[in-house]
């Protein structure tokens, strides 16, 4: 008796094969053409304006501006120079004893005049305070850092014990170098003040 074989075992199922990726469908419908220019910034990327130099929100005065006021204030000191020599000349002619006396006192009147100009022209009360008659016809003026007016106490000393005479003596013992230094300072500093600005703590601003 033959024996029955035995009997066939399925074959073992292989695993699914995972998906192939397929490819993105081209978007339906004409594509508009790319900028290819620079992006422009947003609105929060907008440059800030730059605003020019100031002093508690007053424009700061040019450099030429003071100087321009410099000239013009000189110019008005000299017309009693001006006076004096012709008187000096006149008197000379009769007398040498009385020219040289008349050159004498007029020569003192005349530092009054020069050291008493600026002090009590910037001593002016409202709109003119802190103006020579340069600075007036320039537009600016010297303002107080601490805020208060300018008054004669105050102008007297920028004008004749520092700018007058801290810088005449110090110009005495090296020559040339501290006036040149007080007179330019402005055009390399931040907020355009000389020297003598900084020790009296003023400011020259556009009126």
């Amino acid at each position: 008796m033959e024996t029955p074989p035995p009997p066939e075992r399925p074959a073992p199922e292989s695993p699914p094969s995972p998906a192939q990726p397929q490819a993105p469908a081209p978007p339906a419908g004409p594509q508009a053409p790319s900028y290819g220019g620079p992006v422009p910034p947003g609105g929060w990327e907008q440059p800030i304006a730059q605003q020019g130099p100031g002093w508690h929100g007053r424009p700061l005065a040019s450099w030429g501006s003071r100087l321009a006021a410099y000239l013009i204030d000189g110019l008005i000191l000299l017309v009693p120079v001006v006076g004096l020599t012709v008187v000096i000349v006149a008197v000379a002619t009769g007398s040498g004893t009385a020219a040289w006396v008349t050159a004498i006192l007029g020569f003192l009147a005349y530092l009054v005049v020069a050291f008493l100009y600026a002090p009590l022209l910037m001593a002016r009360e409202g709109s003119r305070n802190g103006q020579t008659w340069g600075k007036q016809a320039l537009g600016i003026r010297v303002i107080r850092d601490s805020g208060d007016q300018m008054n004669f106490g105050a102008a007297a000393v920028r004008e004749i014990v520092v700018k007058g005479l801290g810088v005449g003596i110090a110009s005495s013992i090296i020559p040339f170098i501290p006036w040149f230094l007080d007179f330019f300072w402005p055009l390399w500093d931040d907020e355009n003040r000389a020297l003598h600005d900084m020790v009296v703590s003023t400011h020259v601003v556009e009126a």
